[in-house]
Order: structure tokens, then sequence, then C-alpha cells
């Protein structure tokens, strides 16, 4: 029996290595895909009918254009002063987005083209301008290189738009169309006069929409 004992122990450490092995598989990934570049401007392996990459950098290209040609943001050398941000920018179709990816690539295309013909105003952070403001005319720091103004700039036009879409689902074959406009105004904020507005739309269809986040 005492012969014995040395076999049964050997069996036993592999039959738990074997188990070991089993339960602990090496980790692999047959079907996954790559990671990849993608080109923004183009559809993507990954797409549906909804508002996409290629569209925001389409309609913001369009509407750059568009705006620059307008007689009142011609240069003159005297810039008109501008808010563009998603404050009034509505969505109201039934595609989650994150309105500041059209928003905020408008402002900071028309930054780069138009300096020399606008200024652009912040509203969104008005708390940390009031907050560094107090701070110099406190004399807690000093007053900077630029100088002391008597007032937050105030502006002239304010960008506004909305987005909205109208969506049909072929109960039969799965097939979703969806139709989308965007829209755009430019107001004039002492009178309320709409001095500029844009319009981009699209339709497309799928038999499977992906989810938009």
């Amino acid at each position: 029996m005492n012969r014995t004992l040395p076999k049964t122990a050997s069996l036993l450490l592999l039959v738990c290595s074997l188990a070991a092995c089993q339960t602990n598989p090496p980790l692999q990934n047959a079907t996954g895909v790559s990671s990849m570049d993608v080109d923004p401007g183009r559809k993507g392996p990954v797409s549906g009918v909804g508002v996409e990459s290629q569209d925001i950098l389409a309609m913001t290209d369009q509407m750059m254009r568009d705006m620059l040609a307008e007689q009142i943001f011609a240069e003159t050398g005297k810039r008109p002063r501008v808010i563009i941000d998603s404050q009034y920018f509505v969505n109201e179709s039934s595609q989650a987005i994150n309105k500041n990816l059209i928003t905020q690539r408008l402002m900071v295309n028309l930054n780069r083209a138009a300096r020399s013909r606008m200024q652009f105003i912040n509203r969104q952070n008005t708390a940390m301008i009031e907050q560094e403001r107090a701070l110099k005319r406190s004399g807690t720091t000093d007053v900077g290189t630029t100088g002391l103004t008597k007032a937050q700039l105030g502006a002239d036009y304010r960008l506004s738009g909305k987005i909205g879409s109208l969506d049909s689902r072929n109960t039969k074959t799965g097939m979703i169309q969806r139709y989308t406009q965007i829209a755009f105004e430019m107001t004039d904020l002492e009178s309320g006069e709409i001095v500029w507005s844009g319009i981009y739309e699209f339709a497309r269809a799928a038999a499977d929409d992906v989810i938009y986040r």
C-alpha cells in the first residue's frame, strides 16, 4: 500500500494541473475586431440614420461659408460681437446628440477664419470672468497686461437653432427612415431681428439603426 501512495499523489497532481489549465484558458479575442482609425469626414463602419460626424463637419463648414458671405460680417474694420454656444440650441429630434459638438466646431472655425471680422464673446464662463475681475479690482492680483475694462463686453448677435427629425418605420421589413433638419439663426440682441439664417437637412434609411449616445 505504501508503494501506491506516490503514484496516487502524482496522479492527483496531474489532474489538478489539467483542471487549472481548463478553468483558466489563455485570453483570446477570436471574434473581436481590432481598433482602426476612421476619417470623421466619411461614413464609418458603424453608421445609422441619424446625425453623424461627417454631417457635423459638413454642416459647420457650410454654415461658416454662408455666414461669412453675409454683409453684416464683411471686413469693414468694425467687428460685430457674436455669441456662439449651445445654450439656445434646442434638440427636438428623436436622436440623442451632444449639441456642443456642432456649436463648438462652428465657433472654432469662425474664430480661425474671421478674427478680423468678428469678436467672439464667452457667455458660458461669465462667473469665471467676474471672479478674476474682482481679484484684480480688490488688489489681490495685479491688473494683468491688457489693463482693465469698465465691464464685460456686450454682444451684438447670438446664434440659436433647432434640431428636428421625422421618423418612419416599415413594420413588415423593419426598414427605418429619418429626415433630419438642423436650422440656425443669428439674432440681433438689441432689436430682435434675425439677421442671418441657415439650414442643413438630409434623409437616410437603413434596415437596422444604431444606438446614438
